[in-house]
């Protein structure tokens, strides 16, 4: 044989003779063939699994997500690693209206004292840490201590609140309030976890509640554990409502208890595969990866339904129940496979865009669409051919609810399904305006639980002091002098100037800031060695060669306004002549690499698309099927970022991800219409029309099940804590709303008004599997295309 032959041989086969599937429903033939060797090996998978649940964590570093992105976060990570930033740091807010008592402020000097000999505590800053120079090269407290009346305190911490740059942002301006911060052991907050620290340090203040004193803690730690706290939670109801709602379901639409017991099973399984995967590879869930439980789940809920389905069809139509699972095996593994790799280059196609949290939910998420479809091959026929040993009946026929829609489907598309086509044709090119028009939109108080006491405190804090929302400037020096010399430190004021001028007065400090003592005769490093060395760290290097100026922003500010203060102070400093600064800040971070990250991600949708539809045309061998698909699925998608765009929500982080899983998603029951229509086409000799009716009665009961089931599974999501995790479940519900309006009702007008335009696709060449290698026909042929009788192709709907 000669090497061209080979060679063509290869080409036809993976071009022309092989499934829709690409082969990978072998996974099923396996399982058909070897059902011990198979059940051995999905009772090893589940038990290496099941070890790593118990494991199951959720890292609250939201930092996880940006880590690698660009950048915007190569800039927050050297800033941080050269100064420590502000960003760790927990907030005390300590209220009392009579503050000023001698009594109440030595009890507020206790508590401060007892922050700081907290084990989770490397320093802290408070009105009573402070100290000042005394002139003869010392330092003396900056709120004395032993005052005996309230006159006394109140001149003191108004003396503080006046002059002294740091206690402007620690005492509120009507004498009530003071704010303590703690500056956290960073290796025992790994070690023990943010919470246990947070737990500790309520401890500590528990003691002083009640009574005059009024407590609270914010920060970003506190903001992250309450974010982390909320998506456990949510994560636990998401599952429990999404597998028993899509039990119920099943119950529903089948009839019968033990019929949504099997298809509630392969679910259950499929999660477990998938929660242990990610541990075992990951080593914690991030709030990202967190929500790939949820989609395994509901997904395989609806894959799941609908091959079981299928295999009460034949049953019912008279096939004999074990070769039903064989037969359910060959015409839907196939158009399952695709299916899972539809969802998987949705996944798959996130990975383009930088970003460690992007990646880890791109590939966990890509994995378990995997997991899932491997589980679904192997333990549900498994699992269907145990129920009938153990004496299964097949329940009555689906619930007529589900079949409801499909006389007004096939009515619609019979008789206007051109000017139906026309107008789904020309709304899906009118929404492609907002698709382009639309805009990256980024809100932090999206990411913070909803009703969260340390966001309401940070808020207090804003109002009246400084602000728990830093904005650093790091300023190179030229003169390497590490208490700041003349040239230098007229560069840091200028900067200083600057940032104030935007920020507002007594919202910035820098070395600049400390005016009031240098101007009284004591030397810059006669005030740096007051503050201490740890604090001397956050106004300049060790070396002098940087030099921090920090800015205390609002907690709640608007994105395109954050993006136009950066602009504002690039601006201003350029053309004063300071070159080579650099502004950073977890806000800037979020807001401007979440810009970049959602314009990539928006590309990866648009490239998913792409992918998917020129997919579905490779495997059916036809562009002609790949028009057939591109409407009825860009139409939910270009739908729902119409809404967000005439709504002003914007794109979003969670947003993006949600309209190109969704996508992929939605595209499966498309795949799976066009699969049967194809095979009443070419394997029962039915006539175009004929065809289109008889797969949306076969199917479109399927249909309607699997997404009434993925909706409902996910619609619990849009009632979480997390801002951004419900909108996630808004817009994956929308989508998939939209896209059975395209299965059902835009899909078939499309065919039937395209008649002779899709004529041909009754000959493709594309085999839908081949026959069953199974023991139960030992002399079956096995280079010859499955063909199933057309009195033996039951589908769910039918009649």
């Amino acid at each position: 044989m000669s090497m061209g032959s080979v060679l063509k041989g290869a080409f036809e086969r993976i071009v022309y003779k092989r499934s829709i599937g690409f082969g990978l429903e072998y996974i099923g033939l396996a399982t058909l063939r070897y059902p011990r060797l198979v059940a051995l090996a999905v009772l090893a998978f589940t038990i290496l699994a099941a070890t790593q649940v118990p494991k199951a964590n959720v890292d609250g570093d939201l930092l996880r997500v940006y880590a690698h992105s660009g950048q915007y976060y190569d800039a927050y990570e050297h800033l941080s690693e050269t100064f420590g930033t502000f960003e760790n740091d927990i907030y005390v807010l300590v209220n009392a209206p009579n503050l000023v008592d001698p009594d109440v402020i030595e009890e507020v000097r206790s508590l401060a004292f007892d922050l700081e000999l907290n084990e989770y505590a490397v320093g802290t800053m408070s009105p009573f840490t402070l100290r000042k120079p005394n002139g003869s090269g010392g330092s003396v407290p900056a709120v004395p201590e032993g005052m005996l009346t309230a006159d006394e305190v109140a001149m003191a911490l108004m003396d503080l609140q006046q002059n002294d740059p740091m206690m402007r942002n620690l005492i509120t301006p009507d004498v009530t309030g003071v704010v303590l911060i703690m500056f956290p052991n960073q290796e025992l907050v790994k070690q023990n976890g943010a919470k246990a620290m947070i737990e500790s340090l309520r401890q500590t203040i528990a003691f002083y509640e009640g009574g005059d004193l009024s407590i609270e803690l914010t920060g970003p730690p506190v903001w992250t554990s309450e974010m982390l706290n909320a998506a456990v939670d949510d994560q636990i109801k998401f599952t429990v409502w999404g597998f028993g709602l899509g039990a119920i379901i099943a119950l529903l639409a089948l009839r019968s208890f033990f019929g949504a017991i099997i298809v509630a099973a392969t679910p259950f399984l499929a999660v477990m595969w998938s929660m242990g995967m990610i541990l075992l590879f990951f080593g914690s869930f991030s709030f990202l990866t967190i929500i790939v439980t949820t989609l395994v789940l509901v997904i395989s809920f609806a894959e799941s339904m609908f091959f079981v389905f299928n295999w009460l069809a034949f049953w019912r139509d008279g096939m004999e129940p074990n070769k039903a699972v064989d037969a359910t095996v060959k015409l839907v593994g196939p158009a399952a496979a695709l299916t899972m790799l539809t969802t998987f280059v949705s996944f798959a196609s996130l990975s383009l865009t930088p970003g460690q949290g992007i990646r880890e939910f791109s590939m966990a998420g890509a994995l378990g669409t995997f997991l899932l479809f491997v589980c679904l091959m192997t333990f549900l026929p498994l699992l269907l051919k145990l129920s009938i040993r153990l004496g299964f009946k097949a329940p009555p026929k689906s619930s007529v609810v589900l079949t409801a829609p499909l006389p007004l489907s096939w009515f619609l598309a019979s008789r206007f399904g051109r000017p139906i086509s026309i107008l789904a044709i020309v709304v899906t090119i009118v929404l492609f305006i907002p698709y382009v028009l639309i805009k990256p939109h980024f809100s932090f108080e999206d990411f913070v639980a909803r009703e969260s006491t340390a966001l309401t405190a940070a808020e207090s804090i804003d109002e009246g002091v400084g602000g728990v929302a830093p904005l650093y400037v790091r300023v190179p020096l030229a003169g390497n002098d590490p208490n700041i010399g003349p040239v230098d430190f007229e560069e840091v004021r200028l900067v200083h100037q600057i940032v104030e001028s935007h920020l507002g007065e007594n919202k910035v400090i820098s070395a600049a800031s400390m005016t009031n003592y240098t101007e009284t005769g004591f030397t810059r490093e006669e005030v740096f060695d007051a503050v201490g060395p740890f604090m001397r760290k956050r106004f300049v290097t060790d070396d002098g060669s940087q030099a921090l100026v920090t800015g205390f922003m609002p907690t709640i500010i608007d994105s395109e306004v954050l993006k136009q203060l950066v602009n504002d102070l690039q601006g201003e400093m350029a053309a004063a002549g300071i070159e080579d600064v650099e502004i950073g800040g977890f806000r800037i971070l979020t807001t401007f690499a979440t810009d970049d990250i959602v314009r990539g991600l928006q590309l990866d949708l648009t490239l998913s698309v792409l992918v998917n539809i020129a997919l579905i045309g490779f495997a059916f061998q036809s562009f002609r099927v790949a028009l057939a698909s591109a409407i009825p699925n860009l139409f939910p998608v270009l739908a729902t970022i119409a809404w967000l765009y005439l709504t002003g929500a914007g794109l979003q982080l969670t947003t993006v991800i949600a309209l190109t899983i969704a996508f992929g998603i939605a595209v499966d029951d498309t795949v799976h219409f066009l699969s049967h229509y194809l095979h009443s086409r070419r394997d029962e000799g039915m006539a175009h029309l004929d065809a289109v009716r008889h797969t949306l009665h076969r199917i479109g009961g399927a249909i309607v099940a699997t997404t009434i089931i993925l909706c409902s599974g996910v619609i619990i999501v849009t009632f979480s804590e997390l801002p951004q995790v419900a909108l996630f479940g808004t817009l994956f519900v929308s989508t998939l709303a939209f896209a059975v309006v395209g299965d059902l009702f835009i899909l078939p007008a499309l065919l039937a008004a395209g008649g002779k335009f899709f004529h041909p696709l009754g000959k493709i060449g594309v085999r839908m599997v081949d026959t069953d290698p199974t023991p139960d026909d030992p002399n079956a042929d096995t280079h010859t295309i499955a063909r199933v009788p057309p009195a033996q192709v039951g589908q769910p709907g039918s009649t």
